[in-house]
């Protein structure tokens, strides 16, 4: 036998298989491209997850400063009122400590 008959009598075991079956390797690429398609969606989603996580944590200090704020306003505008000012416990404790 001549090299190159012998050459082309050795055939790989992939060549056979899509001798035997050619749906096969048409399967195996759409099942591919499928996966692919999947996994860059995948990616995209993942993105837009990543972008709202750090928008809600820029929102979240906005309003962690914001509460701050108005918390420190809300005491002073207690410490300036003398409605507020009576019902301190600090009040409490120097008329407790006049009574006596």
């Amino acid at each position: 036998m001549s090299e190159p008959n012998q050459l082309n009598n050795m055939k790989s075991s992939e060549a056979i298989t899509q001798e035997l079956d050619p749906d096969v390797n048409q399967d195996e690429e759409e099942e591919k491209r499928r996966l692919i398609n999947q996994v860059l969606e995948l990616q995209n989603t993942l993105d837009d997850l990543s972008r709202r996580v750090d928008s809600v944590k820029e929102e979240n200090l906005k309003l962690k400063s914001e509460n701050q704020v108005l918390g420190q306003y809300i005491e002073n505008l207690m410490a300036a009122s003398s409605v507020f000012q009576s019902l301190s416990p600090k009040a409490k404790k120097k008329t407790a400590n006049k009574k006596k």
